[in-house]
């Protein structure tokens, strides 16, 4: 079982700086059965690597999961909080050149929205 995620947002729809103003929010929006999965899995307490899309396409922040409500539903309600935003943002050049993601769906599904990390990928990613 997963303990760490990363999820993905478009900052023009809702942005890291966003997360840091509201101090916590519900991750939805997530459609991909294969995220929603992920999304299901969650439990509180659980790490999280906030990626931004678009122009940003890096890494920027983290995050744990709150609560999570409704994990067997279609639409599971997942709370998170912010925890800190990262002291550089790791690009995702940097991200598909580092041996220890050749086999994360961060780069071999890259439309998915919730992505798995290993403890070494988490750790990789934040440096914690």
């Amino acid at each position: 079982m997963y303990t760490h995620y990363l999820l993905k947002t478009e900052p023009s729809d809702y942005s890291f700086t966003d997360l840091v103003r509201d101090k916590e929010t519900v991750w939805d929006g997530v459609a991909n059965p294969a995220a929603l999965k992920f999304l299901r899995g969650m439990k509180a307490g659980d790490k999280l690597v906030i990626y931004e899309t678009a122009s940003v396409r890096s890494a920027v922040g983290t995050a744990t999961v709150k609560s999570v409500h409704g994990a067997q539903s279609a639409e599971p309600i997942v709370t998170i909080k912010v925890s800190r935003k990262l002291s550089r943002a790791v690009p995702l050049a940097e991200i598909k050149a580092a041996r220890t993601f050749r086999d994360s769906p961060l780069v071999r599904q890259g439309r998915l929205s919730v992505v798995p990390l290993s403890e070494e990928q988490y750790s990789a990613l934040t440096g914690e």
